[in-house]
């Protein structure tokens, strides 16, 4: 993929010399926002509203660690004024090239432009090993923390306090439509809760293919208690499918969860052997149809593990 990465570059830097030297463009007066997923994008919307234009560049439907640098990408963040990644490492292995061959000074880390939506959130899994053998591990925490809703709460406020950086006559306007949102996701955070419950989510163990879900557990009660891939980034082998259905068995797991960049079609001879319903469910605004803003991916969530434990087609 880097090999890839780097021809596009090439192809890219050409066509960026010819607008290298232009001021950061906005939209209509607007401050012109890019963010590297739809989850960041919906959150920028409630808050920036028709003071900002918003741009993103992976779709949620796609696995945000593998993301294939365009040149498209270049030109959204040459005239970018803030750039939101999700960060602790989530897309460390396309974003930095992007930004470092983008030639806007504004979007480098550390500048005014640039923004990590994991501050002040609270982060799971920080500090696990690192080396081959261990997959896919982010030392820096687990990056899927949009997936506890009171995640959202603080990534709209470091959106908000980026907004009012770079537009201070705007920041009365950037409060009162964070604090608007904030209510409603509060409002909806107790909602989702008591569905959860009567669910019987609280205390449901799960197995997940990904480690995408340890804040959606946190979140709704569940208990995750194996993956299918045995660590992140390694496909199963045999045996520890053997082992996992037969785990899944003995400790009566409820449901198995993937996501949908995922070939489903190991889980579901897992899911099937182990007599557990088998549910594709979108981690991310964007990967279900329903799930058009960051509120609706919540419902859509829960009303998708809602119709799987009930015996219905998701």
């Amino acid at each position: 993929m880097m090999r890839r990465f780097g021809g596009l570059f090439r192809f890219a830097g050409a066509v960026i010399l010819a607008v290298a030297e232009v001021g950061t463009a906005h939209a209509g007066g607007r401050l012109h926002v890019v963010t590297t997923t739809q989850d960041l994008a919906s959150i920028a919307m409630e808050i920036g509203g028709d003071r900002i234009a918003v741009e993103t560049l992976a779709k949620g439907y796609q696995d945000p660690h593998f993301v294939d640098a365009k040149p498209s990408y270049l030109l959204k963040l040459r005239k970018a004024d803030l750039f939101i990644q999700v960060g602790r490492e989530l897309e460390v292995g396309w974003a930095p090239g992007l930004i470092n061959n983008a030639r806007n000074k504004h979007i480098q880390p550390g500048a005014s432009g640039f923004l990590d939506a994991s501050t002040n959130v609270n982060i799971l899994e920080v500090g696990g090993r690192v080396g081959r053998e261990q997959g896919d591990v982010h030392p820096l925490g687990n990056p899927h923390y949009w997936l506890n809703p009171e995640n959202g709460i603080a990534m709209a406020a470091n959106i908000r306090d980026a907004l009012s950086r770079l537009a201070p006559t705007d920041a009365s306007y950037f409060q009162e439509r964070y604090t608007a949102f904030e209510g409603r996701l509060r409002a909806k955070i107790g909602e989702w809760k008591k569905s959860a419950a009567a669910m019987g989510l609280t205390g449901m163990k799960v197995v997940t293919y990904h480690r995408s879900w340890p804040y959606f557990a946190e979140a709704f009660g569940l208990e995750v208690v194996d993956y299918v891939e045995p660590r992140p980034g390694v496909p199963p082998a045999p045996r520890h499918v053997q082992e996992l259905t037969a785990a899944m068995k003995a400790q009566r797991v409820g449901l198995l969860i993937v996501e949908p960049y995922f070939d489903p079609k190991l889980s579901q001879q897992i899911a099937r052997n182990a007599g557990v319903p088998m549910l594709v469910l979108p981690p991310s605004v964007g990967a279900a149809p329903a799930a058009t803003d960051y509120i609706r991916l919540f419902d859509t969530q829960l009303d998708l593990i809602r119709r799987a434990l009930a015996g219905g087609k998701p």
